[in-house]
């Protein structure tokens, strides 16, 4: 497939400005020849210009239409075939095997959230009938669903190519409660990027889209970052990447004259608590649990253990000699590109020469041409920690840190000064969690997941998933941006008052001809209005 390393605006390609980019294979340490057009402030204008005058028809588009057209955008994507993985693959080092996962995950949450539009309950849709006869004040007819913002501006992740990208989870949730998106690319794979762009910009042809329903931008220049945060037309922000980014772009949003929800998702050590009875009969299986876990995809996913704590004596001991032994002979690996490499190497410096710290590294040489990551694994005690706030920072890569407690009071004082995070997992038996109630009550404020005798990484898309937290996990820990529940950060409330039958969406008229689940007068149904009258 040719690519063109033009912006994708509406139906067309765009190349208004004369800076361009290359992408970089990271395994080869090369960058690769396609020039990609870096997007002028005129483009911002014609994407989100052409967002904002699709938004009226889009939003009127039925159920069916909307899921038929996420639906035709996972078929296109699937229809890309080898190329796009050997694409993704050149560019963020990952393996094909790991990517075919990551592309069946990225078309799979598209037709959930097809599902999801057919089925309609996510509306909330909920009916207050009048009651006229009630003294002192009659009660008017109340009827309330949530109703799409507007256009989105959605920054693809580096660390995902497919499933957090293009059409990752946060445009698949955009696109489904009816909002033109507006994609900047991530210029860590910009081939990658275009590739999926042109499916879906296929797929809104095909299904008779409006135009300007997708539009996607390249960018390095975090100037182009805000200049889509602040444009008008722009309604809501979805963001996954460093807290560094993601607070500019939140503050951004926020400072707006008409300031608009960011959703960003930034840092987050996803602590792991292990007790007692845990170390007692873990064995091998459990350091080699940890050792793999820590190192999937070179440590490269948000919700990476990065602390482990448990109490100090011989079972700690072990489970520490173990860790550290599969850390020395671990292999480094490739990581995204040159600036996440970078990071890493700094944030090992910084953590090293923390006073009371000792670090365990590779025995194996990295290769300077393939961008690798080596793993370190780090051991500290409890006084160190808590004395050290920046210890509590995430290091993002391959790496954790073993902290040792001599008392459970130092097990509850550190989940106290955790940091907000996306996950939290606690190893042990049924009588450890029955004794450390007060640790799980912690951590409940603290993360959006919480984990038993399990291991953080990989995060099911599904109705029940929540893939959030406090700051600095993300800007507002009600929200996931995985599983169903992500299209609710994309959807507003709005309440009709005594409005005439043929004036009411579909979806809150008294005959619910979409016979979808409604909450009326305080119950759910799926009934007419008209039945629940007459019994």
């Amino acid at each position: 497939m040719k690519l063109l390393g033009k912006n994708i605006i509406g139906g067309n390609t765009s190349a208004l400005g004369q800076k361009t980019f290359f992408g970089f294979d990271p395994k080869r340490g090369k960058q690769l020849e396609t020039p990609f057009y870096e997007a002028t402030q005129e483009e911002v204008n014609l994407a989100l210009g052409l967002a904002e005058h699709a938004f009226p028809v889009f939003r009127r588009a039925s159920a069916e239409q909307v899921a038929g057209f996420l639906e035709a955008v996972a078929v296109e994507i699937d229809a890309l075939g080898d190329a796009l993985i050997e694409q993704a693959s050149i560019e963020s080092g990952l393996g094909k095997d790991r990517l075919t996962g990551e592309r069946a995950r990225t078309v799979s949450q598209l037709r959930l959230f097809a599902g999801l539009v057919k089925e309609g309950s996510y509306l909330d849709a909920r009916i207050d009938l009048p009651l006229p006869d009630r003294k002192p004040i009659p009660r008017p007819d109340l009827r309330r669903m949530l109703l799409p913002v507007g256009p989105v501006v959605v920054f693809a992740a580096s660390n995902f190519p497919l499933a957090f990208s293009v059409a990752g989870g946060d445009t698949a949730s955009a696109l489904a409660a009816r909002n033109p998106v507006v994609v900047k690319a991530h210029p860590a794979h910009p081939a990658t990027s275009e590739l999926v762009a042109s499916a879906i910009a296929r797929a809104v042809e095909k299904c008779r889209m409006p135009e300007g329903t997708f539009s996607l931008l390249h960018a390095t220049d975090p100037a182009i970052s805000i200049a889509l945060v602040k444009h008008s037309a722009t309604k809501a922000v979805g963001f996954t990447g460093s807290e560094r980014a993601g607070r500019a772009i939140f503050d951004a949003a926020s400072q707006r004259p008409d300031p608009i929800p960011a959703f960003v998702e930034m840092g987050s050590i996803n602590p792991v608590f292990v007790l007692p009875g845990a170390l007692e009969k873990g064995g091998d299986s459990l350091p080699q649990g940890f050792f793999g876990s820590i190192n999937l995809g070179v440590g490269q996913f948000c919700t990476c253990p990065g602390v482990i704590v448990g109490k100090g004596g011989n079972a700690l001991d072990s489970f520490k000699q173990k860790l550290t032994a599969l850390f020395q002979e671990g292999a480094p690996g490739t990581m995204l590109y040159s600036k996440i490499l970078e990071g890493y190497e700094n944030s090992i410096d910084r953590v090293v020469k923390t006073p009371g710290v000792h670090s365990n590294r590779s025995s194996k040489a990295a290769s300077p041409e393939k961008t690798e990551g080596t793993p370190v694994l780090f051991e500290t005690d409890a006084k160190t920690w808590l004395a050290n706030s920046e210890l509590a920072t995430e290091v993002f890569g391959p790496s954790a840190m073993v902290v040792s407690c001599g008392s459970d009071d130092q097990l509850l004082d550190i989940a106290r000064k955790l940091p907000g995070t996306l996950t939290a997992t606690v190893h042990g038996t049924p009588d450890d969690i029955a004794q450390h109630r007060d640790l799980i009550e912690i951590l409940e404020t603290k993360a959006g997941r919480l984990l038993f005798n399990g291991f953080p990484t990989g995060v099911e898309v599904s109705p029940a998933m929540h893939h959030g937290g406090p700051y600095p996990a993300t800007a507002d820990p009600k929200f996931t941006s995985v599983g169903t529940a992500a299209i609710l950060r994309f959807l507003r409330p709005v309440c009709y008052q005594n409005f005439p039958q043929e004036s009411l969406p579909l979806e809150l008229r008294d005959d619910n001809p979409r016979h979808i689940w409604r909450m009326v007068n305080g119950k759910l149904t799926q009934e007419p209005v008209g039945q629940l009258k007459e019994a």
